[in-house]
């Protein structure tokens, strides 16, 4: 039988250390690649503050789809891009190609389980194809069931950490060299990204802090891991702005751009060259918060997205619209939370610590549901991943997996101990908003400027 494949990529925008795309290639007689640009879903419509993603965002994305075409076009493909409901256009390419087999990389992602059961619904005989090519460990390899995950990520991480898997050769199963793919049935799409790209920088007016895309990702996996940085980071990385202070893989690991195995084999070598020490150690500390989320998303689903969390505790939180705006637009009381805003806005990236400070504004300070926070992020990060990001949300709010509970910042004590020079706040004209930050009251009455 003529086997002929649709590859979906997803969170795999890669050509190496792709094992899903290299079986493909393998065994497919025909072979399509395709790229959905996701439509927004009946929760992202329902808590939806802005009209679209963020520029930045965008352009990251579209730069890192060029890339992957541009690579894909050396082995004979190209990608095939397409907007709209996920379901509809996947159906359409099984159609066009009568692909009797779909690859598509193993997903924690709620919305592209929902797709995958639709599609196989409608075609009964389709053979579905996934593998692992995003997270750190198989679930075979973890000493629990997916169902006895640990409630937080301290128990989880001592617990896998003595796998084998942090100094062995854990790049060993992503090693997948692809040169050729089976020949596609349809034209390049992708003619129109670079004027897009262009369109939007016409737009922002401003060079991105870093580019999408495989190579880029590459390039700045060996520059990373060429300088001192790794052997300082944990000293430096709570530093609000500065590039140099964190590892900033996080964009292109949330993207596939770059895989967890070949960013961890780097890390490894590192430390066998230069010496291990504690932040070496945190970078990879820091991955395995990554891969508990993954697999805390997993798990709960569509948990992931609920007001009360997993906890079943609702927050005393609502929804003011003033306030939102507020927080969106960094004009609130609170003169880092404002920064940071404004830099997200620009930039489509936060520093942790950032992230961390204003969520908590946003659900403490402003008492605002979390979840119009997280889809916020989830329009202009251009790091989103859904498991991080809602499960970070869930984590600051108080209905997730920190065992502590509401995790409240004190804004002002934050502010002297990571920006005591307020050059963080100037930077980004992050002052203080002078005027009320409600405009009406509980019944909708206008307040007046003497309240």
């Amino acid at each position: 039988m003529s086997i002929r494949s649709l590859y979906w990529f997803t969170n795999d925008l890669r050509i190496s250390d792709n094992p899903l795309l290299a079986q493909a290639a393998q065994n497919s007689h025909q072979l399509t690649c395709c790229y959905l640009i996701p439509s927004l879903t009946p929760l992202d419509q329902r808590f939806q503050v802005v009209a679209s993603n963020g520029l930045a965002k965008q352009r990251f994305l579209l730069e890192s789809l060029a890339d992957l075409d541009a690579k894909l076009q050396t082995l004979g493909q190209s990608l095939q891009i397409a907007t709209g409901e996920a379901v509809s256009q996947l159906c359409q390419f099984i159609e066009l190609t009568e692909a009797n087999h779909l690859y598509v990389s193993e997903s924690v992602d709620f919305a592209i389980h929902q797709t995958l059961r639709e599609v196989r619904l409608r075609y009964p005989q389709l053979t579905v194809v996934s593998l692992n090519t995003h997270r750190l460990f198989e679930q075979a390899e973890l000493p629990f069931s997916l169902a006895a995950l640990p409630d937080s990520f301290s128990v989880f991480r001592k617990q896998v950490e003595s796998l084998d898997g942090r100094y062995s050769s854990q790049s060993a199963r992503w090693n997948s060299d692809i040169t050729a793919l089976p020949p596609s049935v349809l034209p390049s799409s992708s003619s129109w990204l670079s004027t897009a790209i262009r369109s939007i920088n016409l737009e922002l007016r401003s060079s991105p802090l870093w580019r999408g895309g495989e190579s880029t990702a590459l390039e700045h996996l060996e520059d990373y891991f060429s300088s001192d940085s790794p052997l300082i980071y944990k000293q430096t990385r709570n530093a609000l702005d500065e590039w140099e202070s964190s590892t900033k893989f996080s964009s292109w690991l949330a993207n596939g751009c770059l895989s967890i195995g070949r960013l961890l084999a780097r890390l490894n070598d590192y430390e066998t060259q230069r010496g291990a020490n504690e932040s070496t150690y945190w970078i990879y500390f820091e991955l395995l918060w990554r891969e508990y989320f993954q697999w805390y998303a997993l798990k709960y689903g569509a948990q992931l997205f609920q007001f009360s969390g997993i906890k079943g505790q609702v927050p005393l939180t609502s929804y003011y619209p003033q306030r939102m705006r507020s927080w969106i637009n960094g004009t609130t009381p609170y003169p880092i939370v404002n920064a940071a805003m404004k830099q997200l806005k620009v930039t489509g990236y936060l520093s942790n610590r950032s992230r961390q400070l204003v969520a908590s504004c946003l659900v403490h300070e402003l008492s605002i549901d979390w979840r119009y926070g997280a889809q916020y992020f989830q329009s202009q990060l251009i790091d989103y991943d859904v498991a991080s990001n809602w499960g970070n949300w869930q984590y600051l709010a108080g209905v997730g997996a920190d065992p502590r509970g509401h995790r409240r910042f004190d804004l002002a004590k934050q502010t002297a101990l990571y920006d005591p020079e307020l050059s963080f706040i100037r930077h980004w004209q992050g002052e203080a908003d002078q005027h009320s930050i409600d405009v009406v009251d509980m019944v909708d009455w206008p307040v007046s400027p003497a309240q």
